[in-house]
């Protein structure tokens, strides 16, 4: 019987035979009784999906002592501020412009020009009073919520701790929860919080490497009381979906829970005070934190890094002055009422095609939005540190970040018109869907502006007004107010800088923490120069990005890269190949107008001409670590490292070395420990009568014509293993099998992942 025949008839055998047979329809949401502690017992929470379309119910109203009554004059000042910046800068462009009568495109780019510095004057406000509030705080105590410098009392109720990880280096993760753990210990309350690692990876060998970190943080825990696992075969909702998954299984043994992503850390202070804030204001559904950015190698990494530490803080007390109780989540480092969550916050499938229609991508924005429309409060917590994650190391992992970011802003479009929710949310759902938008509108306004003056350059005018006229309306600029109209324009864009700058350098502490006044001052400069050349870079990826989505093409949801960033200089090319052919063609159309128009664009060009190697030496470590030492680009973090970042990355080595190494067949021969613990985490996935596994069916089939343990790694795909590990009697089979052919490890075995 040949490899076909014996394949018909494992499927034959699964249908009927009584180690695969189909089991009868379950309810949902089944109550599992588990033999191995991964997960503690269940206790479901409903999770019912909501309509965006069905309810008329407005917003309910908060009464909460905490949020200030001022709230709508305080909106009402930021939206009049923000009007008569762009009133004043719309009338100089508009004589910048007028000069022999507006022609058509010079409408347009008017009204391009509106709409942008609307944006920018927007942000610029709410930097403005930041930077009020920022030196305000330092005599009083931070706007709502009120979270104090006393020490912050023990909860009374339970708080889970969740680490949705897909495909991740899980030494590090591991490392960060049991940094978390020990941090709690020490407060005390350590009772009071479970730990759940929530796998969606994908992967086998890292899925076995996840469970080998799960165990050997079990054993240096002194048992599995406090921290569990577990790992879903499909990864149905992304993030969301797992999340989903968890609350309903296990939310109702908790009153809140904090979501984290695979590179986030909270002190055990910080976790404490954010429960008893909780516990405190039994209306409040959602804290957010304020995540600095730590552990930075690369120099784009270090610039991020230094610009979130430094900028951050005034515009988030500037996000936390007017959003109140209607404020924003973004999607991890956050504490969350669980009950609320449940009830208000299970996500809809978009109507339409992908990639704007089907599973909302970004989830945050969306969920507090309904949140807030079920009547819980959503805020910021603008004063309150100890809470960390980490930046891309390069910039094609930021580009490859904000496609994601870009393709579920933009979906967001689909939730603009559901009923009952609050205007503040809506105002945040157009800034996600405007934050990209912006891109292709700035480059559309350089491109229509350099047409304009090569027409007026080469090309004969037929502007006739409609009425008699001697002479042709020829298009004209007022270049003296159009500098001025420049400078304004980058005026807004860099004084939010420096009143960072100046607002760290009059607080002593912050002050060392960056290096001192020159190197702080130095940093500023470097960091302004660098990312002001990356900006055209980034307006072209997100130009792109947003053409493509709108155009019906799904960017897809990779992982993200957490290493040092480096890449190979060819690697570096292919990628922005385009982006420098693009400022090629860019610096041709403008010299071509005039020497001066090259200069006034020279910013914009010289990035896109430097994208190669700007993209390839801001991936490199060691320049990194050479501004480091130098001290520039210094943070606090740096400069006095929290304990529990110094205990976190310790025990990130200290886990590296101790996890056993290798692929999945490798982690099978050599493990009999994790196999036996694998062997009892695996969960009965309930089937329908007549439903087959095809990826089962096929691997378990494959198993019989295996003989060596490189048979097993060529013959086997991805899939065909992974339904295997997740079921019983197909682990059984796998693992005679590796058994049977001796499948030690070797060297390759050893690096292989």
């Amino acid at each position: 019987m040949d490899a076909l025949e014996r394949q018909a008839g494992t499927v034959r055998a699964v249908t009927t035979d009584e180690r695969l047979e189909p089991e009868e329809p379950t309810p949902p949401e089944p109550t599992v009784e588990h033999r191995f502690p991964s997960l503690p017992p269940e206790a479901p929470l409903s999770m019912p999906v909501q309509s965006l379309r069905a309810t008329t119910e407005r917003a309910r109203r908060i009464e909460s002592d905490d949020a200030p009554r001022s709230m709508a004059l305080r909106r009402l000042t930021l939206l009049a501020a923000t009007a008569l910046l762009t009133a004043f800068a719309a009338r100089e462009m508009y004589l910048v412009l007028q000069v022999a009568g507006l022609t058509f495109p010079e409408q347009f780019v008017l009204l391009l020009f509106v709409a942008l510095f609307a944006w920018i004057a927007f942000s610029f406000v709410t930097n403005l009073v930041g930077f009020v509030s920022t030196l305000a705080a330092r005599s009083a105590p931070p706007p709502s919520p009120v979270i104090d410098d006393e020490a912050p009392s023990e909860p009374p109720t339970r708080t889970a701790l969740l680490f949705p990880v897909y495909n991740e280096e899980i030494a590090q993760v591991m490392a960060r929860l049991l940094a978390m753990h020990e941090s709690l210990a020490e407060t005390g309350a350590l009772r009071h919080f479970d730990f759940f690692v929530l796998s969606d990876t994908t992967r086998p060998g890292i899925r076995l490497a996840e469970e080998a970190a799960f165990l050997e943080a079990r054993e240096r825990t002194g048992g599995h009381r406090r921290i569990f696992y577990r790992h879903r075969r499909y990864n149905e909702g992304r993030k969301a979906g797992n999340i989903g998954d968890w609350v309903r299984r296990f939310g109702a043994a908790y009153e809140h829970m904090v979501v984290l992503d695979a590179d986030s850390l909270m002190s055990g202070d910080t976790l404490l005070r954010l429960a008893a804030e909780m516990d405190r204001r039994p209306r409040a559904g959602l804290i957010q934190t304020l995540p600095v950015i730590v552990n930075a190698s690369t120099t784009f990494a270090r610039l991020q890094q230094f610009a979130n530490r430094l900028y951050g803080p005034i515009l988030v007390r500037g996000l936390a002055w007017w959003h109140g109780t209607e404020s924003n989540y973004w999607g991890h480092n956050a504490i969350i009422r669980t009950r609320a969550f449940a009830e208000q916050a299970g996500l809809p499938v978009l109507a339409g095609r992908k990639p704007i229609g089907g599973e909302i991508m970004s989830h945050d924005f969306v969920e507090a939005a309904l949140m807030r429309r079920g009547g819980w409060s959503v805020e910021i917590a603008p004063g309150l540190g100890g809470s960390y994650e980490e930046s891309p190391p390069a910039l094609s992992d930021h580009a490859v970040r904000d496609r994601r970011w870009c393709q579920g802003n933009l979906q967001h479009a689909g939730v603009l018109p559901a009923r009952g929710l609050h205007p503040i949310s809506r105002l945040h759902l157009l800034t996600g869907i405007g934050a990209y938008l912006t891109a292709p509108l700035w480059l559309l306004f350089l491109i229509v502006g350099i047409l304009i003056a090569l027409q007026a350059q080469y090309i004969r005018p037929e502007y006739f007004p409609r009425d008699f006229a001697l002479f042709p309306r020829w298009p004209a600029q007022d270049p003296v107010r159009a500098a001025w109209v420049f400078v304004g324009t980058m005026s807004l864009l860099f004084v939010p800088k420096l009143l960072a700058l100046f607002a760290m350098l009059v607080d002593a502490g912050r002050r060392r923490g960056f290096g001192g006044t020159l190197r702080s001052f130095a940093g500023t400069l470097l960091e302004t120069l660098v990312s002001g050349l990356m900006a055209p870079v980034t307006m072209l990826d997100q130009s792109v990005t947003v053409l493509a989505t709108l155009s019906g093409r799904d960017v897809g949801w990779n992982v993200q890269r957490r290493d040092d960033g480096a890449l190979p200089w060819t690697q570096v090319a292919r990628h922005y190949a385009g982006h420098t052919l693009f400022g090629v063609l860019l610096g041709i159309a403008a010299y071509a107008v005039s020497w001066s128009l090259f200069l006034w664009m020279s910013p914009v060009i010289l990035g896109l001409l430097l994208a190669i190697p700007l993209a390839a030496l801001t991936a490199d470590a060691r320049l990194g670590r050479g501004l480091r030492r130098l001290g520039l680009l210094l943070v606090p973090e740096e400069s006095a490292p929290p304990p529990i970042l110094v205990r976190a990355n310790a025990l990130a080595a200290e886990l590296e070395s101790a996890l056993p190494a290798g692929d999945a067949i490798a982690l099978l021969a050599t493990c009999p420990e994790l196999v036996a613990a694998h062997a009892e985490m695996i969960e009965a996935r309930p089937r329908r009568r007549g439903e087959i596994d095809t990826e089962l069916v096929i691997g378990l089939a494959r198993l019989d014509e295996i003989e060596t343990p490189q048979e097993l790694r060529e013959m086997l795909s991805v899939r065909e293993l992974s339904a295997l590990l997740a079921d019983r009697r197909g682990f059984e089979r796998l693992v005679s099998v590796v058994r049977q052919a001796d499948a030690g490890p070797n060297e390759a075995d050893a690096r292989h992942h």
